[in-house]
C-alpha cells in the first residue's frame, strides 16, 4: 500500500511537471503573440493633386507620433501606406486587404469623402477603426456615421460656417458662389447659403463647373456681373489654383469684390504665392508659427521631410498619437476597448488641449480663422498667415440638434 502511494505521488509529480511545461510553453507562445506588431495604415493621395497636402507627409507625421508614443504594450508599431487614387473601389480593396490579411488595426487620413464613406462601412463591418483627417461630406459624421469612425480636423460644415462668419464679419453682405459640380460642393454651398441668409446676408446666386476645368473665364464673368460683394469658390486642387490665378487676372479684388476660396491650405499659398492669395481666408486647426510647441514640432517634421507641415498632416500626428495612447490605456488592441478609451480620454498634444470626441465621432477641437498675408506683410517665405479669430468646437462644427447621426439623436 505504501508503495502504491509512492508510485501515485511520483505519477502526480510527473503529471504536474508536464502540465507546468505545457503552461510554460503556452505562456511563451502568448508572450510571443503579444510582441506581434501593432499595424496602422495611412490611406490617402500619394501621387495626385492632394499628395503635397497629405501624401508622404502624413506618413512622416504618423511616424513622429509613433516615436512620441514610446513603448506601446511592449510591441513594435508599424506604419503602412497606400494610394487610394481618389477611387472608392481602390480604397475599399486596400482597406479589406489591410484588415483581413495584414492585421491593420486602424486606418487614418483618407482626405476624400467618397473613399471615406466606403472605408468607414468596411471598418465597422470588420470591427476596426477609421480616423478621417479632413473630408467635406456631411454624411461621414451624419446619416452614415459609425461607432468605429472619427473625424479629426475640419469638415465642409465648419469651413462654410467659419469662412462666411470670418469674411462677413459683423456686417451682412452679398455672396455669389462658383461651385464644383459634385455632391460635396453642393453640400458646402447649401450650408453656406443657410448661414449667410440666417445672418441677414444675401445669396446672389451660383454657377456650377465640372471638376478639372482649365478655364474659369465665363464663371468669373457671371460672378462679377452679379455685383455681389463676395465671390466664393468651392473647389480644391488644380481647380482652386486655376480659378484663383484667373481671378487676379480679371482684377476682381481691385474692382472692390472679394474673391474667397473655401478650403484653401498653406500648401496652396506656397503654390500660388502671397501676391495672389493675400487677403484670402483659411480655416484650420494647426499653423506652424502659433506657439513654441508648434514651431518645435515643425522643425522635427522639416528634418524628416524637407518640407513645411500642413494642417491635415499635423492632424494625422494628433490622431495617431491619441490612438496609441488609447491602446496603452486599454492594455490591448481590441477594437471595443480602444474605441472606449479614444472616446473617453481628452485629446492632448502639441497643438490640442482637452478636446473631446462627440458621440458622432467628431473631435470637438478648436479651429482658427486666418487670412493670408500680402507680400509686404511677410517677415520670411514661411510667414504666411495672420490668425484673426479662434472658434471653439461647439461654435465651429454642426450642432448636435442639426445632425442626422443616430448616435447624437440618442443623446
Amino acid at each position: 500500500m505504501k508503495d502504491q502511494w509512492i508510485r501515485a505521488g511520483r505519477n502526480l509529480a510527473k503529471t504536474m511537471a508536464v502540465l507546468g511545461f505545457g503552461l510554460a510553453c503556452a505562456g511563451t507562445v502568448m508572450a510571443q503573440a503579444d510582441r506581434s506588431p501593432i499595424r496602422i495604415g495611412i490611406l490617402n493621395d500619394q501621387s495626385g493633386p492632394y499628395s503635397s497636402i497629405t501624401g508622404a507627409g502624413s506618413v512622416a507625421a504618423a511616424k513622429l507620433a509613433v516615436e512620441d508614443a514610446g513603448n506601446v504594450l511592449g510591441r513594435p508599431v508599424e506604419v503602412l501606406s497606400a494610394d487610394h487614387q481618389f477611387k472608392p473601389d481602390i480604397g475599399s480593396g486596400i482597406a479589406r486587404r489591410w484588415f483581413d490579411i495584414e492585421n491593420v488595426n486602424a486606418i487614418f487620413d483618407i482626405y476624400h469623402s467618397g473613399v471615406a464613406l466606403a472605408v468607414q462601412r468596411i471598418a465597422e463591418d470588420k470591427d476596426k477603426i477609421l480616423v478621417v483627417s479632413m473630408a467635406s461630406s456631411r454624411d461621414i459624421g451624419g446619416k452614415s456615421c459609425s461607432p468605429n469612425g472619427f473625424q479629426w480636423a475640419n469638415d465642409g460644415f465648419a469651413v462654410a460656417n467659419l469662412t462666411t462668419k470670418g469674411a462677413g464679419a459683423s456686417t451682412p453682405n452679398s455672396w455669389y458662389f462658383i461651385t464644383v459640380d459634385y455632391a460635396a460642393g453642393h453640400s458646402i454651398e447649401a450650408d453656406a447659403r443657410r448661414m449667410i441668409e440666417a445672418s441677414g446676408g444675401t445669396f446672389a446666386g451660383s454657377v456650377r463647373f465640372p471638376a478639372n476645368s482649365p478655364d474659369f473665364a465665363s464663371f468669373l464673368l457671371q460672378a462679377q456681373s452679379s455685383k455681389a460683394k463676395n465671390i466664393a469658390l468651392i473647389a480644391g486642387g488644380a481647380d482652386m489654383t486655376n480659378a484663383s490665378k484667373q481671378a487676379l487676372e480679371f482684377g476682381i479684388q481691385k474692382s472692390g469684390q472679394r474673391f474667397i476660396p473655401f478650403s484653401m491650405t498653406t500648401d496652396d499659398i506656397y503654390a500660388l504665392g502671397n501676391q495672389v492669395t493675400g487677403g484670402m481666408p483659411l480655416v484650420m486647426s494647426f499653423y506652424w508659427d502659433e506657439t513654441p510647441a508648434t514651431r518645435a514640432w515643425t522643425e522635427r517634421f522639416k528634418k524628416a521631410t524637407g518640407k513645411m507641415p500642413t494642417d491635415p498632416q499635423a492632424n494625422i500626428y494628433s490622431a495617431v498619437l491619441h490612438y496609441l495612447k488609447a491602446v496603452k490605456a486599454a492594455g490591448t488592441t481590441d477594437t471595443k476597448a480602444v474605441l472606449a478609451k479614444m472616446k473617453s480620454m481628452p485629446v492632448e498634444d502639441f497643438f490640442t488641449a482637452g478636446a473631446r470626441v462627440r458621440a458622432d465621432g467628431r473631435l470637438m477641437r478648436q479651429l482658427s480663422y486666418a487670412v493670408a498675408k500680402t507680400p509686404d506683410q511677410m517677415k520670411n517665405k514661411d510667414d504666411l498667415l495672420t490668425i484673426t479669430k479662434k472658434f471653439s468646437g461647439e461654435e465651429a462644427f454642426i450642432p448636435a440638434a442639426q445632425s442626422e447621426c443616430p448616435a447624437l439623436a440618442k443623446k
